[in-house]
This record gives C-alpha cells, sequence and structure tokens, in this order.
C-alpha cells in the first residue's frame, strides 16, 4: 500500500459514493486507474464494504446512549439472546476488557423507551448509562 492508496482511503471515508473519474482526479489517476486500485485494495480485504450515515434523530431515535455492561453470572448466553432481540435498538455491541464485560451502543425513541429498556435488561446484567449530549 503507498501514498495513493492512503489518499483514495482518506476521501472514501468522507463520501464513498464519489465517482471513480472525480476519486482519480483528486489523486491524479485515470478513472480505470483508481478504479483498478480500489478493487485490490477491496480484494485484499483493505476496503471490507461500504456504508451510508444515518440521522437517528430523524430516523425517530433521537436517545443515544451508551452501556457500560457488568456481568455476574458465569453464563452469558440470555444476555446475549437479549441482545440478538433487540438489535433495532443497539447499534454496536463490543467485548471488552477493563471496566467491565461488553460496551453496548444504542439508540431510542424516548426516555421511556430508554426506561423499558434498561428494565429488561437488569433481568441479565447489570449496567452503567452514558447519555450523549451532542455529537
Amino acid at each position: 500500500m503507498d501514498q495513493t492508496d492512503c489518499n483514495i482511503i482518506q476521501i472514501l471515508e468522507v463520501n464513498s459514493r464519489i465517482t471513480m473519474k472525480e476519486l482519480g482526479e483528486k489523486v491524479h489517476l485515470t478513472g480505470q486507474a483508481v478504479a483498478a486500485r480500489v478493487t485490490k485494495l477491496e480484494e485484499e480485504g483493505i476496503v471490507e464494504g461500504y456504508t451510508i450515515q444515518l440521522n437517528e434523530g430523524k430516523r425517530g431515535y433521537p436517545v443515544h446512549a451508551f452501556l457500560t455492561i457488568y456481568m455476574e453470572k458465569i453464563s452469558h448466553s440470555p444476555y446475549l439472546d437479549f441482545v440478538r432481540e433487540n438489535e433495532q435498538i443497539i447499534r454496536n455491541h463490543y467485548k471488552i476488557s477493563g471496566e467491565g464485560c461488553y460496551l453496548m451502543e444504542c439508540r431510542f425513541k424516548s426516555n421511556e423507551h430508554l426506561n423499558s429498556f434498561l428494565e429488561s435488561l437488569n433481568r441479565y446484567a447489570n449496567y452503567k448509562l452514558t447519555l450523549v449530549i451532542a455529537n
């Protein structure tokens, strides 16, 4: 991977919908040459996919929360089943080291929705709640 590949990745991180022609102009290559480089980056697993950014507030999920999850039981299976059942709320879920066992990022329609989720979660684990005030 050379500096041109790094520049391509940097541009794609900002705008993955850019045309190959525009991308080529930004890195001083033809559209065909830059497309070949992007394909190579994909084949090597450096570029794994493309995504979109959503305005969660406008989608109806204005409450943004992070939960540090603390497990008391040895078996985490019931908790992990709960996580799978709530994929529409849970945006990211990580097994972590340090404080807590898992870190969960969630979006909720309202504080009432959050409270209901926390009551359900409490059947499987303890948690520490952190609310996002602004991005």
